[in-house]
C-alpha cells in the first residue's frame, strides 16, 4: 500500500471500513491529522469504533515513531505481521510483541533540545554523555557527568573517495596532517532523537556520484526494562551502528582510559580476551583497568576500581596503541591491524585507546540498485565487585553486584549480555512506547521528552546489589555532594519508581530499615544518608548526619505508604505501575518464607521467549506482600511517626530538603510533610489490622490540619506562607502532592471554605488534641487549599517556570512538576510550557539540572545541579494519574 494523504478534522472511517463483513483480518490503515493506525487481524468495524476513543492518541502516534525509519514520514502505512499496541491503552505496550522490520533501534522524533544527551547511563560511575548537543557531535568529546571529557569517538572512511568522516569526538584533532593519503570532511548532521532508553545521532555522508548519499545512524541504548531486573541490574549499555548506502564504508570506533579513572595520571593494563560461543564463533573483548586499583575510592566522582569491557563481534579488526597512530592508519587504509600494544602506560601517556573497525561492503551491483544496508553492535560494560560498602546489619560489608547472582563472573555476563540485544531493546522499547503514550496523554509532546530525558538519568545514580533472595538498590546523591542513600533524594525521585517499577523503590529502602532496625543510628528520627560519600555507606553511629528530622520521617513515611498503596490492585487498569501486573504470581508459600524479601527474584520467568523476566507483584498477594514488608519494621515506622506527632505541626528551626536555601523555622511545607507523614501511618497501621493505631494517627493528622491551615495560609487566604511567622512570603506548596498521591484527597467538593477559629494563636505552644470543627470529610486538605495554590502559582510564574518560594528567582523542576499535578489543567500547562521552553534555552551544560534560574538566561543559580536523580519527580503527573486505583485525579476534577 502506498503512502496516502493525512485526512484533516473528525475522524470519519474510509469506505472500506463500511461493511457488514467483520468475520476477516482488516488489512487496513487510516491517518487521522498526523497520525498512523496499522491494525492486523482486527474487524474493520470494531476499529473504527475504537479509533472513535482512541482519537487523541492517534492525533500524535507518529511520536511512536514505529514506522519513521521505512522513510515515509508519518503517512499511511500498512505491513503484513507488524502489530501496535495502541489499539487497547489498558494494556501496556509490552504486552504485545512488536515484530518490525525497521534495522534502527526506533526512537520518536524528539521535541525539545536540551544541552546535554544520555548515551551510556547505567550507575554512577558508567555515565558518559554527549556534550553541547545543540552542536554536532564531533565538536566536542563526550563528558562524563561532571563535565569532565571521556575518550569515545567513531569515524567513518570512504574508500572510493578517500575521505574520512568524523561522527562522534574530536578525531579530527588526530587527523592533523591530511595529504594523498586520505582527505578530512565532515557529515551532515541530520540531528538526534531519543527516548527513554535510547539516543540515536542521524549523518550524511556523499559518495563518489553526486546522487549517492548514505545514511548512518549511531544508537546508543541503555535499556531500562520494568520487566526485567535482571537486566537492569546489567551495568553495561550497547552501541549500534546502522548504516545505508550504495557504496563501501568503514567504520571505527575507540576508548580511551578515562572510563576506569578520573586521575589522568593513573597507569592503566589491558588485554583482548575471546569470549566463545556456542556457534563456534567468538566475541572479542578489550578490557581495562587501572594497573593498581583503589577499591571504593573515587578521584572526581570516577571509580578508581573495576574494569572497562569493550565488547565487539568476532569479524570485527581490533588494535590497542597511541591514539593518533591508529587514527591515522584508520583514516589511510580503513582498517586496523589487528595488533596488541602492550607498553602498560599511563592513561595520557602517548593516550593509549583500545579499538574496533568494520568493513561494510555495500556498493550496488547495478545503477539501479537500492541501498544495501547493514549494522554492527558494540557492548560496553564497567564491573565493579565489591559495588559499595554497608553498614548493614552483620556490620560492615562489602556489597557485590546483583548480577552475580545470574552469572558467575564478568565474561558468562559479557556473553549474555551481548547475545541479549534483540530483547534488551524490545523490553527496553516496549517501556518507552508506553511511556510515550501515556505521557502524550497527561501533558503534551514536550512531556514525552522531558521523562524521556528523565528516565536515564534517574537510573543512572544507582547500582542493584544484594542477592535474589533480598535485592537492594543502592542510589548517589549526585553532584549535589555525593552522600549515600539520601533519603530526601530517593523522595523527590520515587514517581519515577512507582511509575516504572515499584520494587525497586522497595530494594531502594531496604537498606535504611535494615541499617536502622540494627541499632546502629542512635537517634529516634529517619536518618538523612547512609553514609557521607558513596560507595562508603558506613552510616553515622554519631548520630550526626545533615540535621532534617522532620524532612527524613516524613518523606519515609509517604514513600512507605506509597509502596504497600502500589501492592493493591484487583486488574491490570487498577494498578500503579503497569509493569507489576506483568507475569505470574508468586507461590504463596515464599510468603511464609522469612529469607525472602517480599520483592525477591528467585523465581524468573520465560515470556514471548524471553528469559529472565519479573513475576508479577501485588494483586491477589498484594495484602499479605504488603504485611510481610511492613511487620520487620513496625516499630520503626512507630517511631518516626512518633516524632513527627511531637515536633512536626511546629518545626523548629532546622534544614529541610532544598537545604541549600538554609535553615529555617516553622517551615510550612515542611510541616505539612509531616502531618501527612502522620497519616500516612495510620494507613500502614490500618493494612497491618491495628485499629487503635490508625484511629489514633487518623485523628492526631485531621486536628493538625486545621492547625497547619491556621498558621501557615495568608491572612487573606490567596496562598501558603513560606514560614508560619514570614508574613508576605510565600512557597511552592509541593507537599500537596503526596496528599493526592495517597488517596487522602478523594473528594472534589470543599467542606470547609475558610480557615475556622482554633482559640490561640500558635505562638503560645501547641494545644492538647481536639477535633477540628469542620464538616465531616473524607479529605484530609481541603480543595479550597489546592485551588489557592493553583491560583498563585499562575500569579508568580517567571519566564520560566515556577520559582521555588519568595527569596529567590530559582526554580526545582521536581518540585514544580508535583506542583503542577496537583493543580488546574490551565496552571499544569503553564508550568509544562515554560519548564519546556527553559530546557530548549538554557544555558546549562550539565545533565538535566532539577536547579535553574527562572529569568535571565536559565542558568545555574549556584550551587550548581546536574545529573542528579531527583528528576524522577517530573513523572509525577503520570504517577498521580494512575495511584488509588487510578481515581486519585477525581478530587481534583473541580480545580479551575
Amino acid at each position: 500500500m502506498t503512502p496516502g494523504p493525512t485526512t484533516k478534522g473528525t475522524l470519519q472511517p474510509p469506505a472500506s471500513l463500511r461493511t457488514d463483513d467483520e468475520t476477516g483480518p482488516a488489512d487496513l490503515c487510516f491517518t487521522p491529522n498526523r497520525g498512523v493506525i496499522v491494525v492486523v487481524g482486527l474487524p474493520p468495524l470494531l476499529l473504527y469504533i475504537h479509533s472513535l476513543f482512541r482519537a487523541v492518541v492517534v492525533q500524535s502516534i507518529d511520536r511512536l515513531h514505529l514506522f519513521q525509519r521505512i522513510g515515509l514520514d508519518h503517512s499511511l502505512l500498512c505491513v503484513d505481521n507488524w502489530l501496535i499496541g495502541i489499539m487497547r491503552l489498558t494494556q501496556p505496550v509490552s504486552a504485545v510483541v512488536l515484530a518490525t522490520a525497521s534495522l534502527v533501534t526506533v526512537c520518536a522524533a524528539s521535541t525539545l533540545k536540551p544541552p546535554v544527551l544520555p548515551l551510556i547511563v547505567r550507575n554512577p560511575y558508567l555515565s558518559t554523555w554527549l556534550a553541547d548537543a545543540r552542536e554536532a557531535p564531533w565538536n566536542h568529546w563526550p563528558m562524563f557527568y561532571t563535565g569532565q571529557s571521556v575518550g569515545f569517538g567513531i569515524m567513518v572512511n570512504v574508500p572510493e573517495t578517500g575521505t574520512v568522516y568524523p561522527l562522534l569526538g574530536r578525531l579530527q584533532d588526530s587527523l592533523s596532517r591530511p595529504g594523498k593519503d586520505y582527505n578530512i570532511s565532515f557529515p551532515t548532521y541530520v540531528g538526534s532523537k531519543y527516548d527513554a532508553s535510547v539516543t540515536n545521532l542521524t549523518y550524511q555522508i556523499p559518495g563518489s556520484e553526486s546522487d549517492e548519499l548514505a545514511e548512518i545512524t549511531l544508537s546508543f541504548l541503555s535499556p531500562i526494562t520494568p520487566t526485567s531486573t535482571l537486566r537492569q541490574s546489567i551495568p553495561a549499555a550497547y552501541v549500534t551502528a546502522h548504516i545505508s548506502a550504495t557504496f563501501d564504508i568503514d567504520l571505527y570506533i575507540d576508548l580511551n582510559g578515562q572510563w576506569v579513572s578520573g586521575d589522568r595520571g593513573s597507569r592503566i593494563d589491558w588485554t583482548l580476551e575471546r569470549i566463545p560461543l556456542d556457534n563456534g564463533e567468538y566475541l572479542k573483548t578489550w578490557a581495562w583497568k587501572r594497573e593498581e586499583e583503589q577499591i571504593l575510592t573515587e578521584w572526581a566522582d570516577r571509580a578508581e576500581w573495576g574494569s572497562l569491557l569493550f565488547t565487539g563481534p568476532s569479524d570485527v579488526h581490533h588494535e590497542s596503541g597511541t591514539s593518533a597512530l591508529l587514527r591515522q592508519r584508520f583514516a589511510k587504509t580503513g582498517n586496523l591491524t589487528n595488533k596488541i600494544d602492550k607498553d602498560y602506560r599511563g592513561i595520557m601517556d602517548e593516550e593509549p585507546v583500545f579499538a574496533f573497525s568494520k568493513s561494510f561492503k555495500l556498493a550496488k551491483k547495478t545503477s539501479s540498485s537500492a541501498p544495501s544496508t547493514d549494522s554492527v553492535t558494540f557492548t560496553i560494560a564497567h564491573v565493579r565487585d565489591p559495588v559499595v560498602q554497608f553498614a548493614s546489619a552483620r556490620g560492615l560489608t562489602l556489597m557485590r553486584p546483583l548480577w552475580k547472582a545470574w552469572f558467575m563472573d564478568a565474561e558468562k555476563l559479557t556473553k549474555f549480555h551481548y547475545l541479549d540485544h534483540k530483547h534488551a531493546s524490545q523490553l527496553a522499547q516496549n517501556y518507552s512506547d508506553q511511556l510515550a503514550i501515556d505521557a502524550y496523554q497527561s501533558g503534551s509532546d514536550s512531556y514525552v521528552d522531558i521523562v524521556a530525558l528523565s528516565a536515564r538519568q534517574t537510573m543512572g545514580a544507582t547500582d542493584f546489589s544484594g542477592t535474589m533472595e533480598n535485592p537492594i538498590l543502592f542510589l548517589k546523591e549526585i553532584s549535589s555532594n555525593g552522600n549515600s542513600q539520601t533519603i530526601d533524594v530517593i523522595f523527590p525521585a520515587f514517581p519515577f519508581f512507582l511509575y516504572t517499577n515499584p520494587r525497586w523503590l522497595g530494594y531502594l529502602l531496604e537498606p535504611h530499615l535494615e541499617h536502622m532496625l540494627s541499632g546502629q543510628y542512635p537517634n529516634k528520627y529517619a536518618m538523612h544518608d547512609l553514609g557521607y560519600h558513596y560507595p562508603n555507606l558506613t552510616g553515622h553511629p554519631d548520630g550526626r548526619d545533615e540535621y532534617m528530622p522532620v524532612e527524613e520521617c516524613g518523606d519515609i513515611l509517604i514513600m512507605g505508604l506509597a509502596l504497600v498503596n502500589s501492592l493493591s490492585y484487583d486488574s491490570e487498569s487498577t494498578a500503579q505501575s503497569i509493569w507489576s501486573t506483568m507475569g505470574s504470581q508468586d507461590d504463596v508459600s515464599a510468603l511464609f518464607d522469612p529469607a525472602l524479601s517480599p520483592f525477591h527474584l528467585t523465581t524468573l520467568s520465560t515470556r514471548d521467549s524471553i528469559w529472565g523476566l519479573d513475576n508479577a507483584i501485588g494483586g491477589v498477594l498484594g495484602h499479605k506482600q504488603a504485611q510481610k514488608w511492613l511487620s520487620r519494621s513496625y516499630s520503626l515506622w512507630k517511631q518516626w511517626t512518633g516524632y513527627l506527632v511531637e515536633f512536626s505541626l511546629e518545626p523548629e528551626n532546622q534544614l529541610c530538603t532544598d537545604d541549600f536555601a538554609g535553615w529555617l523555622a516553622l517551615q510550612t511545607n515542611l510541616a505539612l510533610k509531616g502531618i501527612i507523614g502522620i497519616r500516612a501511618m495510620s494507613q500502614l497501621a490500618t493494612v497491618m489490622g491495628f485499629k487503635d493505631d490508625a484511629a489514633h494517627y487518623r485523628n492526631i493528622s485531621e486536628t493538625y490540619i486545621a492547625k497547619w491551615e491556621d498558621y501557615g495560609i495568608s491572612r487573606d487566604g490567596s496562598h501558603a506562607k513560606l514560614a508560619y511567622d514570614w508574613y508576605g512570603s510565600w512557597t511552592t506548596l509541593y507537599s500537596l502532592y503526596a496528599d493526592a498521591l495517597l488517596c487522602f484527597h478523594p473528594d472534589s467538593a470543599d467542606h470547609s471554605n475558610s480557615p475556622s477559629p482554633l482559640g490561640p494563636s500558635r505562638l503560645f505552644g501547641q494545644k492538647p488534641l481536639k477535633p477540628a470543627g469542620k464538616e465531616k470529610s473524607e479529605n484530609l486538605i481541603p480543595t479550597h487549599i489546592y485551588q489557592q495554590q493553583s491560583d498563585w502559582y499562575a500569579a508568580v510564574m517567571q519566564k520560566y517556570g515556577l520559582p521555588l518560594d519568595s527569596r529567590h528567582l530559582y526554580a526545582k523542576s521536581d518540585w514544580e512538576f508535583e506542583a503542577a499535578a496537583v493543580s488546574s489543567r490551565s496552571t499544569r500547562k503553564e508550568i509544562l510550557t515554560r519548564v519546556s521552553r527553559w530546557l530548549n534555552e538554557t544555558v546549562t551544560d550539565k545533565p538535566f539540572t532539577d536547579l535553574y534560574k527562572t529569568e535571565e538566561d536559565g542558568g545555574f543559580p549556584g550551587p550548581d545541579f546536574f545529573a542528579r536523580p531527583v528528576v524522577g519527580a517530573h513523572f509525577a503527573f503520570l504517577t498521580l494519574e494512575r495511584a488509588c486505583g487510578g481515581k486519585a485525579m477525581d478530587g481534583l476534577r473541580g480545580l479551575k
